[in-house]
């Protein structure tokens, strides 16, 4: 049996099991668990100073993942993927891919399966997916397919390509710099690309042929059968042909096309609309319809489509020549769920009118208070116009869900300027001639003399670049740096380097052994990798890979096996996100969009983890001779 692990030791570990707790309590933000993580540790061991073999542990250590490679690395990538997405970067594929759906749908969902796959290598994969989404369900509505049977397969798509190249996920870079901490040889770029690509070639053939059969017909949120007939307020001014006319005399203008259910007179007052109803200035018409016709109801009155409550100035202007209307879905956890535009100051924050309100299965009779009261719900699609480039932004920002079939999507003159810079990133990382962190903003720099400049210097100066060209603004960095991938990359660090120097690692990795005494390496490599993929699932996994690194080393050391191959067992462990909607952010927006369930998840999720383990099981050792 192991020994007793020492009073640190042992506290680090009951620590690591609190923390893995907390990050799977939805209730507690991710960020508030991870530093409640770090400042545990840097007070505990400020009152309890450590004294082990290799000197004494500071608290103030703790801190230090602030300044760590890899945070360098992630955040430095976050932001030129950010870049990438907001110049419009890889959107020409998206065109590319929706063409060729009217084509051929079964030969369009393996191209899509594995393009995802391939831009997820080198971009984070949420924006991918976010590209990706409102694609496939605006093609599954124009051909009457199912969309639920191709939005998994390809959200899981663009996970099996991430887990590929040393920058193609988060977790990656996280396992591979702990390892280089550790003393082991630098993993480069495409060191594992072979085995990933092999195994996500398997599992890539089981998202195309398998995956779409198994998963029950589930009914999209964004499914309605377009074109939708959205509810909206007609409001007349002085100069209206409405102004002065009855009812009557309004509903011939348009032909008799268009419907009223309500008059509003004032701010409390309703009348019923009857053809003799006199229309003044000031009313506001309730009318429901298609978008495009009530934009022509709009013209031929000379009425407004947007509320009062916003007028249209400098910052919310609607005669610019390249003027669009879209359409806004509601999903589950978008920031418009059970609020209001009132509340959320939506035209102030995108500067866009909101004209219409579509319900599903719901006519919404009375817009009493405007649409800027009304409680937003799940599903609700709200049609909006403003600039092309501001639609355009809130579709690469991804908090809002932009159903949008027929608008081009964009493609800024900056676009080539971003895949250079990426590019850059790929070249330079691929050479191995400098560290990621540092190669990764000598490519947003485009020259290596940056590597020379200490890595928090050459990160910021590469962020800098990237705004002086235009590829980002200031307010953009906001949304390109995720507070939550910060601090938790800074407290699993923290909590791996709490485990490492206290020797609770060296205890799990005995623990371990003695678990699976008897067997032979494979089967402790291949429990090590399905142990990841277990706690990648329950937990973050850069907690789980970032925990899971040092004990590998360890069980490799003490096999006197090659630590290189298990801690890729970690990497790729901690990569199959597939089980459960928590796992992953890109699985959360999947499951809005699709309205899976946890058991659908399950149901193809499960089998592919197995798929991906069982290969790189066998791969694995083959290629370490063990």
């Amino acid at each position: 049996m192991p020994e007793i692990p020492n009073a640190h030791a042992a506290a680090v570990l009951i620590l690591t099991v609190l923390a893995l707790f907390l990050f799977t309590r939805e209730r507690i933000p991710l960020e508030t668990s991870s530093l409640s993580v770090v400042v545990i540790l840097t007070i505990g061991f400020e009152l309890f100073p450590y004294h082990g073999p290799e000197g004494q542990l500071h608290a103030l250590d703790f801190f230090s993942g602030f300044g760590h490679e890899a945070l360098v690395a992630v955040c430095a990538l976050m932001i030129a993927g950010s870049g990438m997405a907001r110049t419009g970067a890889l959107e020409p594929i998206g065109r590319g891919l929706a063409r060729l759906w009217g084509v051929s749908p079964q030969a369009s969902l393996l191209l899509t399966l594995v393009v995802g796959g391939l831009m997820s290598a080198f971009v984070n994969n949420t924006p991918v997916v976010v590209l990706l989404l409102p694609i496939l369900v605006s093609v599954s509505l124009r051909t009457q397919s199912n969309a639920s049977s191709v939005l998994m397969p390809m959200g899981f798509a663009t996970l099996v390509g991430g887990m590929s190249t040393t920058i193609g996920t988060s977790t990656n870079l996280l396992v591979v710099s702990v390892a280089a901490d550790l003393g082991l040889r630098r993993i480069d770029m495409f060191d594992f690309f072979f085995p990933a690509i092999l195994a996500g070639g398997i599992g890539v053939l089981y998202l195309w042929l398998i995956a779409p059969r198994i998963l029950p017909h589930r009914t999209p949120v964004l499914a309605d059968t377009s074109p939708r007939i959205f509810t909206a307020q007609l409001h007349i001014p002085e100069d209206s042909f409405a102004d002065g006319k009855t009812l009557s005399e309004v509903m011939k203008k348009t032909d008799g096309e268009m419907r009223v259910l309500k008059i509003r007179k004032g701010a409390n007052t309703f009348t019923v609309p009857l053809p003799d109803a006199t229309i003044s200035a000031g009313d506001r018409l309730t009318v429901r319809d298609t978008p495009q016709r009530l934009k022509e109801y709009e013209q031929v009155l000379g009425a407004t489509l947007y509320s009062q409550d916003h007028p249209v100035d400098d910052d919310h202007p609607l005669n610019a020549e390249d003027q669009q209307l879209a359409e806004i879905i509601v999903v589950q956890g978008s920031p418009l769920q059970n609020t209001t535009l009132d509340e959320m100051r939506f035209a102030d924050s995108y500067q866009l009118a909101i004209l219409a309100i579509h319900r599903a299965g719901r006519v919404v009779e009375s817009l009493s208070q405007g649409l800027d009261k009304q409680i937003l719900r799940i599903s609700d699609v709200l049609l909006v116009q403003g600039a092309r480039e501001r639609i355009s932004e809130i579709k690469r920002d991804g908090r809002l869900l932009v159903l949008d079939a027929t608008a081009d999507l964009p493609h800024t003159k900056r676009a080539p300027l971003s895949l250079m810079i990426m590019a850059g990133i790929v070249l330079v990382s691929a050479v191995g001639l400098l560290p990621i962190a540092i190669s990764a903003t000598c490519g947003a720099l485009l020259m290596s003399a940056v590597g020379l400049l200490p890595i928090a210097i050459s990160a910021t100066c590469g962020a800098l670049l990237m705004i002086i060209t235009g590829c980002l603004g200031w307010r953009d960095l906001q949304h390109a740096l995720s507070i939550s991938v910060i601090l938790i990359v800074v407290a699993s660090l923290a909590l791996g380097a709490a485990l490492t120097k206290t020797g609770a690692a060296v205890y799990l990795a005995d623990v371990f052994l003695a678990i699976t005494a008897g067997a032979s390496p494979t089967v402790i490599f291949s429990s090590l990798m399905l142990l990841m993929a277990v706690l990648t699932n329950i937990v973050s996994n850069n907690a789980a890979a970032v925990i899971g690194t040092p004990i590998a080393v360890n069980i490799a050391q003490q096999l006197n096996l090659p630590p290189e191959a298990f801690v890729l067992a970690v990497l790729f462990g901690a990569n199959m996100s597939y089980a459960t909607p928590m796992a992953y952010k890109t699985n959360l927006l999947v499951m809005n969009a699709g309205n899976y369930t946890f058991s659908d998840f399950v149901r193809v999720g499960v089998p592919l983890t197995l798929i991906m383990w069982a290969t790189l099981s066998w791969l694995l050792p083959t290629m370490y001779n063990f």
